[in-house]
């Protein structure tokens, strides 16, 4: 069984959802996010989602852009960015780390090379934003190949008659996109999402993770009352921006500020489904 599985049949036999946080990789600089991704599991998150920064981020609003590009700065690759995993795994051999990105690094660096440097980092699972499922055998044979989940993504645009053929292959869990739109910009309405995942859930076994708009506890718990997880990104790395001095740089509680937002969004799913 993968990390990914093993975790979400744990937190199913507690009965509760899973809390997924976001870090892009080198943002604002190589300590400040490996000293995050390493409070991360420790501060309440179930699994970790980490950005490989790229130029042109077209499902990204402007925060993860700029986060992006901080990344860039400080010297971000993808062969960086796996060795941030494998750092990880040091002192974390359990906690699920997915890795989010776009297609063009991953082909740049070869779809082959990369599952395989990958899955030896520890990563478990990647979700590549513009891979279209009629494109996925670029990476699909590759990853099956070396226990690497492919995770795919639905949005409130995907059709009945679409769904089945999107989630052909997919495994770790679904990546419910709650808006139609770039991340950070608005969120879905409880009628919205309570509407559209029992539709996910007729055609999939897979857990369902909520993200694009979720961003504070009270949205994280209500995700995981209709859903099996909350991906949050965009708040947490306003908060990290906000920290930042006049020239990008890192303040001392940079790490602090990020991490005691993960455990506020934790403590929101926790008690999520605590009966009244």
């Amino acid at each position: 069984m993968s990390r990914i599985a093993a975790r979400f049949a744990a937190l199913k036999r507690e009965g509760r959802g899973a809390l997924i946080p976001f870090l892009e990789a080198y943002d604002p600089d190589a300590a400040t996010s490996m000293a995050i991704l390493r409070g991360m599991p420790s501060a309440g998150a179930d699994l970790i989602e980490i950005g490989m920064p790229f130029t042109d981020p077209m499902a990204d609003g402007p925060t993860i852009q700029a986060a992006g590009l901080r990344g860039l700065k400080a010297g971000a690759t993808l062969a960086r960015t796996l060795a941030m995993v494998q750092d990880f795994r040091l002192d974390d051999a359990d906690t699920p780390v997915i890795l989010m990105g776009y297609l063009n690094p991953i082909a740049s660096y070869g779809p082959q090379r990369f599952c395989e440097h990958a899955a030896a980092a520890g990563v478990d699972g990647v979700i590549v934003v513009d891979l279209p499922t009629e494109e996925a055998h670029l990476l699909a044979g590759h990853a099956h190949a070396n226990h690497l989940d492919i995770i795919r993504l639905v949005a409130p645009t995907t059709d009945d008659a679409r769904l089945p053929l999107v989630l052909q292959g997919s495994s770790g869990f679904v990546y419910y996109v709650s808006i139609t739109g770039i991340t950070g910009t608005r969120s879905a309405s409880t009628a919205d999402l309570a509407a559209a995942i029992p539709r996910v859930r007729a055609v999939t076994d897979l857990p369902i993770a909520i993200g694009f708009g979720v961003r504070t506890p009270a949205q994280a718990a209500q995700a995981v009352q209709v859903a099996d997880a909350a991906v949050v990104a965009s708040s947490l790395i306003e908060i990290l921006a906000a920290s930042l001095d006049a020239e990008g740089r890192a303040a001392p509680d940079t790490a602090q500020r990020v991490l005691d937002q993960v455990r506020a969004l934790a403590e929101g799913v926790r008690n999520a489904r605590v009966p009244a």
